[in-house]
């Protein structure tokens, strides 16, 4: 049974990550591209992609890397720049949905067609845009903290909001609701690190617009990977039990 949630997971995953890839080019990749003339610090905006590697899961994360490995020709790690883009989704996608899978298991509810984009919302709501509220999606070139602080403020606040969530979701206590606001608003409260020079040539309206871009297109991500897990899961697993 346990191979079969694996392979449903695996499969949501990748599925995901394909239409992401598909989504991310109507709105996503040309604010990048266009963010990319302004770029004059090519280390900053190396150091800021890594970051985003292990955080912020925005559809473009391939292109966001436009400093790491690229040449002339516009090739990312020896491909093009869409097929390295696919790529970061795919694993991106397998990644999140076994981490999906593993908390249904865990809590003991099940995914289902019903329920599937609720399930996405909430992962949306731990991975993308809980950490988002303090470090918010970045264009290439715009200004960022020390990459290792951020990573460690992201990893906090996407398992404090996890914990919450599940207090809020399991757990029918009034202590358990309470703990779970202070659990999720606690590492806002701490702050996101942030740069000690704000100054950059991207525009302020040019960074808005892709921030609310990539939230949407990650939402969008979410959802099609909890709706496929849900309709695997029925269709696959709950049939077989």
């Amino acid at each position: 049974m346990i191979t079969r949630y694996l392979l449903v997971a695996l499969v949501a995953g990748l599925l995901a990550g394909v239409l992401a890839t598909v989504a991310q080019q109507a709105r996503v990749v040309p604010l990048i591209l266009e963010a990319e003339k302004y770029e004059t610090a090519p280390d900053a905006a190396h150091e800021h992609s890594s970051a985003l590697d292990l955080g912020l899961f925005t559809p473009a994360q391939a292109h966001e890397h436009a400093a790491e490995g690229e040449d002339d020709a516009g090739m990312l790690f020896g491909v093009d720049r869409l097929t390295g883009t696919l790529m970061a989704n795919l694993v991106t996608g397998t990644g999140f949905a076994l981490i999906l899978m593993a908390a249904s298991l865990v809590s003991g509810r099940s995914v289902t067609l019903a329920n599937g984009a609720i399930w996405g919302v909430l992962g949306w709501l731990v991975f993308q845009m809980a950490p988002a509220l303090g470090l918010p999606p970045e264009l290439p070139g715009f200004p960022a903290g020390d990459l290792f602080a951020r990573q460690i403020w992201w990893i906090g606040c996407a398992a404090a909001t996890a914990g919450a969530l599940a207090l809020f979701l399991l757990r029918p206590e009034i202590w358990a609701k309470a703990f779970g606001v202070v659990l999720m608003l606690a590492p806002h409260a701490i702050g996101a690190p942030q740069p000690e020079d704000i100054s950059t040539s991207v525009p302020a309206l040019l960074a808005a617009e892709y921030a609310s871009a990539a939230l949407a297109t990650g939402l969008f991500f979410w959802v099609m990977i909890g709706l496929g897990i849900g309709a695997l899961n029925q269709r696959y697993v709950e049939r077989a039990a």
